[in-house]
């Protein structure tokens, strides 16, 4: 199959989910992989003016013998007018690559880009799957185009032969936007188990960062927004007079400058560590050598109201409790017994891992949580992908 994956956000300097495990899986297994993507961080790396056309051959997140295509298309470099921008540019490059590239079948991940996409892929009798992670709308940066991008979200499911979510909350949304549930596949986010093997040992990472046996590590790591939680949990941990509770925070973004001045103004060099960005392979050791992992959100988010980040699943197949705020999603997904233990807001992150942990109840749960991560290996999800768009295609032609 020749596929075009469309998205309105960074392949390549992004750490991998979803659609990367599933785009190099397919590849592997001898599907041809286009990806259009855009540079969401132009913003913060002061870029110039313009981005002319790229092109990035043979990019690979997770698996270095699968070989993915990037393009992405010019923009000009203006705070709202990217938006517009980038519509036009997008547009142009999805038909040139449906004239160039012949694909059996498009998928678009996003709201306006998807959108376009989709009609695209109408107006040349391209079957076209609306894959969604999270709600496109909630997303967008400026307020005011939200109306815009739920409209467009309206619209572009029923341009979709097949509507693929990861999770239930997702597709009760859909089905609010009037998809009849024949045409929604709930498939959900999935974990490499081999990759993420509770057997990896985390010693050589707490012996380099100066961790004691009996020290208590916490351990998120990700994209690092305002609304991740961590800052509340920081503060909580230097206010708090147990020296053997650390936290590790792996990753980048928004909040990591208001991390580093915590650290710095209550002197947590010892109890704060700042990894920043690490290689996905590094990601495994880096939770191995944790006891407890978080997932502190604001539960008031609505960009994380309904959605169930791929990184629990990593944490659970490394056997390790999860501590989580009351997401909507997340509950859903994992419920009361799967290892996730639940606290009304990130404040409260703290307290609840002593508690875990005076509990004697460490391993027991973490247990609870690889059991539980087994039954989302990719190979298996990648499997029924493959067959979603096998049949979508073949409904197409007939």
């Amino acid at each position: 199959m020749k596929i075009l994956f469309v998205q309105e956000t960074d392949w390549i300097t992004r750490n991998p989910i979803d659609q990367h495990h599933i785009a190099e899986r397919l590849s592997i297994k001898g599907h041809d992989f286009r990806v259009i993507d855009y540079d969401i961080g132009w913003r913060t790396e002061k870029k110039g003016f313009w981005a002319k056309r790229q092109i990035f051959p043979n990019v690979t997140k997770v698996h270095k013998e699968a070989t993915i295509t990037v393009i992405r298309p010019g923009i000009i470099h203006l705070p709202l007018i990217d938006y517009f921008s980038l519509a036009l540019s997008m547009r142009r490059e999805i038909r040139r690559q449906i004239e160039e590239f012949s694909p059996d079948i498009i998928i678009g991940l996003g709201g306006i880009y998807s959108y376009i996409a989709g009609r695209l892929a109408k107006s040349y009798h391209i079957s076209f799957i609306n894959y969604w992670v999270d709600i496109h709308h909630r997303l967008v940066r400026a307020k005011i185009f939200q109306f815009i991008g739920w409209a467009i979200e309206y619209r572009t499911v029923r341009l979709a032969d097949r509507v693929v979510v990861v999770n239930e909350n997702l597709r009760n949304y859909i089905t609010k936007l009037g998809v009849v549930k024949d045409k929604i596949n709930l498939l959900s986010t999935g974990v490499d188990i081999e990759r993420f093997d509770p057997n990896i040992d985390g010693t050589p990472v707490r012996d380099m960062f100066g961790i004691k046996k009996t020290d208590i590590v916490l351990l998120f790591s990700g994209w690092l927004f305002k609304f991740s939680g961590l800052k509340e949990v920081a503060l909580k941990l230097a206010n708090n007079d147990n020296e053997n509770i650390k936290m590790i925070i792996v990753g980048q973004g928004e909040a990591y400058g208001d991390l580093i001045k915590i650290q710095q103004e209550y002197n947590l060099d010892k109890k704060l560590i700042l990894t920043g960005k690490k290689k996905y392979d590094d990601i495994p050791r880096l939770i191995a050598a944790s006891d407890i992992c978080i997932l502190p959100a604001h539960a008031n988010e609505k960009i994380m109201k309904d959605i169930v980040p791929i990184k629990l699943y990593e944490y659970a197949a490394m056997r390790k409790p999860i501590i989580a705020t009351k997401l909507l999603g997340v509950m859903a997904r994992f419920g009361n017994d799967n290892g996730v233990l639940y606290v009304d807001k990130a404040e409260e992150v703290i307290d609840k891992a002593i508690e875990l942990a005076s509990s004697g109840n460490i391993k027991d749960i973490g247990a609870k949580a690889r059991k539980f991560a087994e039954n989302y290996s990719w190979d298996v999800i990648v499997g029924k992908f493959e067959t979603i768009m096998l049949e979508v295609i073949k409904e197409e032609r007939k």
